[in-house]
């Protein structure tokens, strides 16, 4: 079952939240258009509130060669579920898109022969036209602003959640350990050879998008925090210039105290605006600090990117097989310090 599943052309990982109305007829439509080409589909339940799992459940049933299910325990946000689903992925080639159908699985192949034709190691899906809500375009417009300048990354380059990877990147990405994945910047700070083609966007049968503020401002601390060191730079920056702002406005009490409005008494008020400004930025610049080492205190502890509850395994000759979860991170590691260390992997009666 594990030869058969790493001779897949590819895999597509679909995170999926409170998507049981989309994942079904979009689950069927990867069927069709993949048929003549080996694929999986890898299906991340990332703690929905409705039926997705059960939903989930019966298209593992249903397609047992071709379907696994990754049951996740509670939701940890969809880059923490994508990276699950790309872990137990194995395919040449992986593919990412979204449960609601806005990226058309038909767009997969023209990725897929882009990033055959040329040595990109990522090519991600340009949408002609966003069909996102306007809240969501905002914010992706302001996350796209802040990876390029944190990142580094060409402004001409944008990045989405719709992508294709081949093997090399994929197994560099899981490697990553810490308990907020930001799957762009993992890619970036890997390679450099990321390729973009102008795909479809559809419109959200749903309605609106499902990314809250919350969850943008979420999204956008993990790229601000965990993939750059500018934020502390910044803070340096900011001091520096507080503290020649309050210089020149020292010198220039001093000159209008002395030679322009001797009798001006200068009152509370000014001394307490001045003592709260520069409270402001010492505060702000403790908190991003305490930021920072709060995600190390919980990396340090262990805290994980994803638990799993089960996983329905495709590829099975006997129908779906549920299995308790494996740590394939775990697992490559244990076999990388057994072959330093002279052991064999595999043992056995030689002939």
């Amino acid at each position: 079952m594990a030869a058969e599943r790493e001779t897949r052309e590819v895999s597509l990982v679909i995170p999926v939240y409170n998507g049981s109305v989309t994942i079904g007829p979009l689950v069927e439509r990867i069927e069709s258009i993949f048929s003549e080409t080996p694929f999986e589909i890898v299906l991340v339940n990332d703690g929905s509130e409705d039926d997705s799992e059960s939903v989930c459940t019966r298209l593992a049933v249903k397609f047992p060669q071709t379907v696994t299910f990754v049951n996740l325990s509670r939701n940890f946000g969809e880059h923490n579920a994508v990276l699950a689903g790309v872990s137990y992925s194995g395919g040449r080639y992986v593919a990412v898109l979204d449960d609601d159908g806005q990226n058309p699985p038909e767009e997969v192949l023209r990725m897929l022969e882009e990033l055959k034709r040329t040595d990109y190691d990522v090519v991600y899906g340009h949408y002609i036209k966003k069909k996102h809500w306007w809240f969501r375009n905002a914010g992706s417009w302001f996350n796209d602003r802040v990876a390029t300048y944190l990142l580094g990354k060409p402004k001409k380059l944008y990045l989405s959640s719709f992508k294709v990877m081949n093997r090399f990147l994929v197994n560099e990405i899981v490697k990553y350990r810490g308990p907020y994945p930001y799957m762009d910047g993992l890619i970036y700070r890997t390679t450099r050879k990321i390729g973009q083609i102008p795909v479809e966007h559809r419109a959200n049968v749903r309605g609106r998008s499902r990314y809250t503020l919350r969850k943008l401002v979420r999204l956008w601390l993990n790229m601000f925090l965990n993939f750059s060191i500018k934020p502390l730079r910044l803070s340096v920056y900011v001091g520096l210039f507080a503290s020649g702002l309050s210089t020149v406005a020292l010198v220039a009490i001093l000159i209008d105290k002395l030679w322009i409005t001797p009798n001006l008494t200068v009152g509370i008020p000014t001394v307490l605006g001045g003592i709260v400004f520069f409270s402001g930025i010492q505060l702000m610049i403790l908190g991003l600090v305490g930021e920072y080492l709060g995600r190390l205190y919980l990396d340090h502890t262990g805290t994980p990117q994803y638990v799993i509850r089960h996983i329905i395994q495709a590829g099975s000759e006997d129908g779906p097989c549920v299995m308790a979860p494996v740590d394939y991170k775990d697992q490559a590691e244990r076999n990388m310090s057994r072959l330093q260390a002279g052991e064999e992997l595999f043992s056995g009666d030689r002939r």
